[in-house]
């Protein structure tokens, strides 16, 4: 998976009540600009969105972003983009990222970043793809999940292999290198990434 060029990034429409995710999701910008790797995102300019994609603006990165008419109505479209795809609702939004995305990386956020996880997660555990999933779990952020996690698979709910689906690291200096350490997609019949 080293030559993995665009990103989906999942995380917040706020910014959370520590400064150090706005931070992180703006490093993790400027991280993907520096290796040439497209970033694919909400298309929204608040919250970690908009930090992680002014991190690739200010470093002269790619992006491309996602919106619905809906927000865009509501003025959060972020307008520094070159690329801004606007579609009619959340699910087409869901869906085109998934076409642009070649991984997804999962920041800290709310109920709408566990709908973006759990549904590229259950789209892989169905092997509609085999796209790697990397979660930050910025300070701690994500391990009540992934104890969640545990529970549902304790509890019968899931098999053991789920875990196996994705990757949580530290910080986002490890989104990359985690990326990098994936192995080729291992389902034959899948559709070429264009």
């Amino acid at each position: 998976m080293n030559s993995v060029k665009a990103v989906a990034v999942y995380c917040g429409s706020r910014k959370g009540a520590d400064p150090k995710y706005v931070k992180a999701a703006y490093r993790l910008g400027q991280i993907l600009a520096q290796h040439h790797v497209r970033l694919v995102f909400g298309g929204g300019s608040v919250g970690l969105m908009g930090a992680v994609s002014d991190g690739v603006a200010d470093h002269k990165g790619d992006a491309i972003g996602v919106i619905t008419e809906n927000l865009v109505r509501q003025e959060v479209a972020n307008n520094r983009l070159p690329v801004l795809e606007v579609v009619p609702s959340m699910h087409v939004r869901k869906q085109r990222m998934f076409e642009l995305a070649e991984a997804f990386v999962v920041l800290p956020g709310g109920a709408g970043t566990l709908d973006e996880l759990f549904e590229i997660l259950t789209w892989k555990l169905l092997r509609l793809h085999d796209r790697p999933i990397v979660i930050v779990d910025q300070d701690g952020y994500w391990q009540p999940l992934v104890a969640l996690i545990d529970r549902i698979i304790e509890q019968g709910f899931a098999a053991e292999q789920l875990p196996a689906l994705y990757t949580v690291v530290a910080s986002v200096e490890d989104v990359l290198p985690a990326l990098s350490a994936e192995p080729p997609p291992a389902f034959p019949d899948q559709p070429k990434r264009t």
